[in-house]
């Protein structure tokens, strides 16, 4: 059970300890920020808290946790410096928004499955939208700022979630789709090369496995980064095997190469 004195005597502390780095007398480098200057310490933060997830190690991603939680503190407080809003204006209406987009717990309303929770979510975000006379699309508050992969796939499950999406349960459709995507680049490779289109065509066939992924609830960005992973350690196999011989990269072959490659995967180097 949360102890929601603690919780609020902890938060509060690490307010003041903020607002205090914030004041004069307090941390240079702290004072310097503004709200331009935070963009990277978030980004980090936030990829930090996932590697420490996919340890899987409670203590790191309770650090974690409290690393990127100070980012969210340190922008509300330049905020309340600006007179723009402050901690408190950002939970309360956070509350409101939780509130109102789960109507099926605070509302009665009566949902199937996770999936009709999504749907409904996606409807009451372009509900909201509207009336602020803000962009209303389905897409909207997908960031520009996000991996491309992981923007592509947020992007198909935002169309998905209104229907413009291939059949449930059936990939022969979706994998139709990317091997049109890479015959459409081969085509555009035999007519020139360096053409702008050849670029357009990879983007494409991206996107299109990208989506192939999804069908396949395999999540695109964390099978890359799964890749670059095995990729990373079966060419430090490579480099460990030639660094022995005592010749420089330049002495070797591709093939000799390739057959240190193999070697790594026969020594299940994956």
């Amino acid at each position: 059970m949360v102890d929601m004195n603690k919780t609020a005597d902890n938060f509060n502390y690490l307010v003041s300890i903020i607002a205090r780095l914030r004041e004069p007398g307090g941390c240079p480098w702290d004072r310097e920020q503004d709200y331009s200057t935070l963009g990277r310490y978030i980004i980090e933060e936030a990829y930090e808290l996932i590697e420490a997830i996919e340890s899987g190690r409670p203590a790191a991603i309770c650090e974690e946790c409290g690393d990127l939680l100070l980012q969210v503190i340190f922008v509300a407080r330049i905020a309340e410096e600006l007179g723009d809003f402050d901690i408190a204006e950002a939970m309360s209406g956070l509350s409101r928004k939780l509130i109102r987009r789960h109507p099926h717990v605070f509302a009665g309303t009566d949902v199937k499955d996770s999936d009709e929770v999504l749907k409904n979510w996606e409807q009451i975000k372009v509900g909201e939208r509207r009336i602020k006379n803000e962009d209303f699309s389905v897409l909207a508050g997908v960031p520009r700022g996000l991996p491309s992969l992981l923007r592509a796939a947020r992007m198909q499950e935002r169309a998905g979630k209104v229907g413009f999406d291939w059949p449930k349960g059936d990939i022969a459709p979706v994998l139709a789709k990317a091997e049109e995507e890479i015959a459409e680049l081969k085509e555009a490779l035999a007519s020139n090369p360096n053409s702008r289109e050849v670029k357009e065509e990879i983007g494409d066939t991206l996107f299109a496995l990208v989506n192939l992924s999804r069908h396949l609830k395999i999540d695109p960005e964390a099978a890359v980064q799964e890749a670059c992973e095995k990729f990373a350690r079966r060419f430090r196999y490579v480099e460990d095997m030639a660094y022995r011989t005592g010749r420089g990269w330049d002495d070797f072959t591709l093939d000799e190469l390739e057959g240190y490659w193999v070697l790594a995967k026969e020594n299940e180097i994956v």
